[in-house]
C-alpha cells in the first residue's frame, strides 16, 4: 500500500514540530489506509455503502430547482480512537497536519485544476452573473459533513438514507449529510448550494496532484491529496473535535459542468472495489498528526508538571485580582489559592 503522504508530510514537519518534552506531551501520527465509510450521497444511488466507485459532480447550472448545485458528493470517514485518544485533551491538541488522499478511478476524463473557481462561473449561462471559466477544469473540493433529518456524525452510516421517506429528492437541500463550511461568523453552513446562494465558500481543501500540471486530463491511478488548511481557526476545531469524539468525516465534491443524463465527471475508487482488495489500488486515506499535552493540576498554573516557584510568582502576581491563580475558582486569588498551591508542591 502506498505510502507517500505519511512520507511527504513526516519530512514536512521534521523541522517545524516543537521541541516538547516526553513527559509533557506527546506527538501522534495517526495514519488510516482504508476509511470506516465511504458513501456516494446521490440521491439515485441505489447501492449506499457498497458501490466501488463514487463520482462527484455538479447539477444541470441552467435548471436549478433540481438537485444540489454540488449534485454528487462523495462522504469518506474514519474512526480515529485506534490511534489518537478521544476527550478532552484531544479536544485541545495542537494540530500540524490533517491530508486525506483518494485515487482516480477513471481515466483521461477530466482536466487537472488545482484552483478554485468562482461562484459565477457555475451560474445559468443566460443570466447577468454567468462568467465564462478562465482555466481548464473545475477544482475538487474537500469540506466537512453536516446533517439534518435528526441525523449527526455519530448516527450517520454508509447505508443512511438519503433523505426521508416521501422526500422530493430531486429537490435542493433535502439530503441528510451534506458539504459544510462555515460563514464569517464561523457558524457551519450547507454549501450544496453557494452558486444559487451567490458566494464562494471555503474550501477545508483543494485536491492537488504532484504529478501533473493544471490542464492535463488525469490518468486513472493518479493519487489527489487535499491537505487541510489546519491553521484556520474553524477548519482546525472541527479536525479535533471530531478526533475527540473518535469519528471524523469529509465530503469531497466538484461543480464539474453536466447536463441532464450526461457529462465527464471525476470518479474515485471506494474501499468495496476488488481492485482495493487486491491491493492493485487504495481506498481514501487519512493522516493527521497532533500533538496531545496532558492535563495540569489545578495548581500548576503553566502545565509544566510541577507546582513550584514559577507557579508561586504567577499567584502572587495577580495576587487580590481573578484569573491566573485562582487554583479553587473563588474569583479571587488569596491565602486559600496559596495554601492549595504550597500543600501540592513538587519542587
Amino acid at each position: 500500500m502506498p505510502q507517500r503522504t505519511t512520507t511527504r508530510i513526516a519530512i514536512a514537519l521534521a523541522a517545524t514540530l516543537p521541541a516538547v518534552p516526553t513527559a509533557l506531551a506527546q506527538s501522534t501520527n495517526g495514519y488510516w489506509t482504508t476509511p470506516t465509510l465511504d458513501r456516494w450521497m446521490y440521491p439515485f444511488n441505489t447501492s449506499p455503502g457498497s458501490r466501488p466507485v463514487i463520482s462527484v459532480f455538479g447539477s444541470d447550472r441552467n435548471d436549478p430547482s433540481m438537485f444540489d448545485s454540488r449534485d454528487g458528493q462523495f462522504i469518506v470517514g474514519w474512526s480515529t480512537a485506534d490511534q489518537i485518544p478521544t476527550g478532552p485533551d484531544t479536544a485541545s491538541a495542537t494540530l500540524h497536519a490533517a491530508v486525506v488522499e483518494v485515487e482516480f478511478a477513471n481515466d483521461l476524463v477530466v482536466q487537472y485544476d488545482p484552483t478554485q473557481d468562482p461562484w459565477q462561473i457555475f451560474a445559468p449561462t443566460a443570466s447577468a452573473d454567468w462568467q465564462a471559466d478562465s482555466d481548464p477544469g473545475q477544482s475538487i473540493e474537500l469540506h466537512g459533513v453536516g446533517f439534518r433529518n435528526g441525523f449527526t456524525a455519530a448516527t450517520f452510516q454508509e447505508f443512511s438514507p438519503f433523505a426521508p421517506s416521501g422526500t422530493n429528492i430531486l429537490a435542493p437541500s433535502v439530503r441528510s449529510a451534506y458539504a459544510m463550511s462555515f460563514n464569517g461568523a464561523g457558524q457551519p453552513i450547507d454549501i450544496s448550494n453557494h452558486p444559487r446562494e451567490r458566494f464562494d465558500p471555503k474550501a477545508f481543501a483543494v485536491g492537488a496532484c504532484a504529478t501533473l500540471q493544471p490542464g492535463d486530463f488525469i490518468p486513472a491511478g493518479t493519487r489527489m491529496s487535499f491537505d487541510l488548511d489546519v491553521g484556520d481557526p474553524n477548519i482546525r476545531r472541527y479536525v479535533l473535535d471530531g478526533l475527540a469524539a473518535g469519528k471524523l468525516l469529509f465530503t469531497i465534491s466538484s461543480l464539474s459542468f453536466v447536463v441532464q443524463q450526461g457529462g465527464s465527471f471525476p470518479a474515485f475508487y471506494a474501499k468495496e472495489n476488488a481492485l482495493v482488495t487486491l491491493g492493485a489500488a487504495t481506498a481514501a486515506q487519512l493522516q493527521v498528526i497532533v500533538t496531545i499535552a496532558p492535563p495540569c493540576a489545578p495548581a500548576d498554573l503553566d502545565c509544566n508538571q510541577r507546582v513550584d516557584g514559577a507557579d508561586l510568582g504567577l499567584l502572587l502576581s495577580n495576587w487580590g485580582g481573578a484569573g491566573s491563580g485562582d487554583v479553587d475558582d473563588s474569583g479571587q486569588v488569596d491565602g486559600a489559592d496559596l495554601g492549595i498551591l504550597l500543600s501540592s508542591w513538587t519542587g
